[in-house]
C-alpha cells in the first residue's frame, strides 16, 4: 500500500513569514552584535608622495636665517614686466619697466609713467613678421600676450631658432641707448600676439626732458663696459699660456654686498581634541595620534605647495629668469627637455612635473615612437629622460588655458644646488622641522596642540634650475 502525504499551508500566511519560519541559523546582522570589526586607520586623499620634500638635500638654518653669499654679479635686469587691461587695451604697469636692462632701478615714477603711456598696442597673427633682420633697431618691443620665434642665420645661412618668446618678455630695449644698431635676429609671431611698441622718437623725447634718465641711460652705457663673464659675475684677471715674463695679472673675488637671506617660514594649525574622546575612545587606535597624524600630513602637503609656489621662497618664482624656457611647439617635447638640461647640465638631479604634464609628454614620445626608460628610485620605478628621473608633483599649478610647467634642478650644498631649510632640536620636536606643543585644557575640556612646521627652500646658483613654462596638456592629439 502506498501511502501520499500532502504538506498544507495556510493560505493566509505572508511570503515575508514564510521566509521567516524557513532561516534555520542565526542571521548575519545579529551576529555582528557579538563580533569585533577590523579597522582600518583613517586614510585621507590629499596625501602625496611629496617627492621634492624627499629627494632635497636638507640644511640646518640654526638661526632661523640662511644668508647664500654669491660672487658679485651685474645685474642687467632681463626680468619680466607686467600689464595690466581694461577690455582689450593693454597698458604696461610703469614701475614694471624697471624690469627692462635699460631702466634697471630707475626711480622716477613722473618718467616710467610717461615712458608706459608712450608704448602703442599692436596685433600679430601667426607667421607675421615683427622685426627683420638687418633693419635699425628703433623700437622696443613688450609681449603681453602670446609667443614669438627670435630667428637668427645659422653656421651654414640657414635659419635657426635663437629663443622661444612669450608673455612678459621683451626685446630691443637696449638699442634705445644707440640709435645706430640694427637688428641681429628676425622675429616671428608663433601664435596670435598682443605686443607693445615704443619707438625711437618717444624715447627720446622723452630723454630731452628728464636729466634723471639721462643719468639713467649713462650709467648704463657705463655698466656694460664692466668686465665680467658669461655668467655676469665680475671677472677674476688671469693669465696663461704665456711665455717668457709678462707681468701676471693681480685680481681678487668680488662678493655681492647684499646677499640674499631666507628666513624660515611657518605652517602651523591648533589641534583640538576633546578629553572625553581621547580618555575612552582609544581601542585600538589612538584618537590622539591618528589626529595628530593626519594633521602633520596636511601640514607636510602644505609645506611642499609653499615651497613650490610662495612668491617669496617659491621655485617657480625663483628661477633666474635667463632659465626660463618655453616649448617650442605647445606640449612639453622631448627637444623641450632636451632643452632643460642644457641649463642645468652640471649633475642634473631630478625632473618635477605635475602628473598631467607627464602624461602630455608620454604622449609626445609616443608620437615619435621614443619610449623613455625607468629608473629605480628606493625601490620605486620612476619615469626618467636621459637618465634623469621625472617626478610627479601635484602642487606644481595647471592653469585655465590648461598649460603648466617643469621644473629641473640640481639638489645639494656641495653641487652648489637647490637645498632644503629647516631647523632641528626644536623644543617639543616631533619630526624634524615640526615640533607639537600641548597648549592646555579649556573650561569646556578640549585639549589643544599647536603643531608647527618651518621650512625654506634656497637656489645656492642660479643655474641650479630651470623651468619650463606654458607647457600645453590639454591639446588634441
Amino acid at each position: 500500500m502506498v501511502v501520499f502525504y500532502v504538506s498544507v499551508t495556510d493560505s493566509t500566511e505572508s511570503p515575508a513569514e514564510a521566509t521567516e519560519q524557513q532561516q534555520l541559523s542565526l542571521s548575519r546582522a545579529a551576529a555582528r552584535n557579538l563580533a569585533t570589526t577590523t579597522k582600518s586607520a583613517p586614510q585621507m586623499q590629499e596625501i602625496s608622495s611629496r617627492w621634492l620634500l624627499r629627494m632635497l638635500a636638507w640644511e640646518e638654518a640654526t638661526g632661523g636665517t640662511y644668508r647664500v653669499n654669491r660672487r658679485l654679479t651685474y645685474s642687467v635686469g632681463d626680468g619680466r614686466v607686467t600689464f595690466s587691461n581694461v577690455g582689450t587695451d593693454i597698458s604696461v604697469i610703469p614701475q614694471e619697466l624697471t624690469e627692462l636692462p635699460l631702466l634697471r632701478g630707475f626711480d622716477d615714477t613722473d618718467v616710467l609713467t610717461a615712458l608706459a603711456e608712450r608704448y602703442e598696442q599692436r596685433s600679430y597673427e601667426p607667421g607675421d613678421v615683427i622685426v627683420e633682420f638687418g633693419n635699425r633697431s628703433d623700437q622696443s618691443f613688450l609681449i603681453a600676450h602670446g609667443k614669438v620665434n627670435k630667428i637668427g642665420p645659422g653656421q651654414y645661412g640657414e635659419q635657426t631658432v635663437l629663443d622661444v618668446l612669450a608673455n612678459g618678455d621683451h626685446f630691443g630695449d637696449e638699442t634705445l641707448a644707440d640709435s645706430e644698431d640694427i637688428w641681429e635676429f628676425t622675429v616671428k609671431a608663433v601664435t596670435p600676439c598682443t605686443v607693445l611698441v615704443l619707438s625711437q622718437r618717444a624715447f627720446d623725447e622723452i630723454l630731452d626732458q628728464s636729466e634723471a634718465l639721462q643719468a639713467q641711460l649713462a650709467a648704463f652705457q657705463a655698466a656694460k663696459g664692466q668686465s665680467q663673464n658669461e655668467h655676469g659675475e665680475s671677472a677674476i684677471d688671469l693669465s696663461a699660456g704665456h711665455d717668457g715674463e709678462p707681468d701676471i695679472p693681480g685680481t681678487f673675488v668680488d662678493y655681492q654686498s647684499q646677499p640674499r637671506e631666507y628666513e624660515l617660514s611657518v605652517a602651523q594649525t591648533v589641534l583640538r581634541v576633546h578629553t572625553r574622546v581621547a580618555d575612552l575612545y582609544n581601542q585600538p587606535m589612538d584618537q590622539t595620534e591618528q589626529q595628530l597624524r593626519l594633521t602633520i600630513e596636511a601640514l607636510r602637503e602644505r609645506q611642499e605647495h609653499e615651497m613650490i609656489n610662495n612668491k617669496e621662497i617659491g621655485l617657480l618664482h625663483n628661477a633666474d629668469m635667463r632659465q626660463r624656457i618655453n616649448t617650442r611647439t605647445g606640449p612639453p617635447t622631448p627637444d623641450d627637455m632636451d632643452e632643460l638640461l642644457t641649463l642645468v647640465w652640471k649633475n642634473p638631479g631630478f625632473f618635477l612635473a605635475h602628473p598631467r604634464t607627464i602624461g602630455a609628454f608620454g604622449r609626445e614620445c609616443n608620437k615619435r615612437g621614443l619610449y623613455p626608460e625607468s629608473v629605480d628610485v628606493g625601490g620605486h620605478k620612476v619615469p626618467a629622460w636621459r637618465g634623469v628621473p621625472i617626478f610627479p608633483c601635484n602642487k606644481i599649478p595647471v592653469s585655465e588655458t590648461q598649460t603648466s610647467s617643469v621644473l629641473l634642478m640640481r639638489t645639494g650644498k656641495e653641487k652648489q644646488g637647490v637645498v632644503g631649510l629647516q631647523q632641528t632640536g626644536l623644543p617639543d620636536e616631533y619630526q624634524p622641522g615640526l615640533s607639537v606643543r600641548f597648549m592646555g585644557i579649556t573650561e569646556k575640556a578640549i585639549m589643544s596642540y599647536l603643531v608647527s612646521a618651518y621650512y625654506s627652500v634656497a637656489v645656492l646658483t642660479p643655474d641650479a634650475l630651470a623651468t619650463l613654462e606654458y607647457a600645453e596638456i590639454g591639446r588634441e592629439s
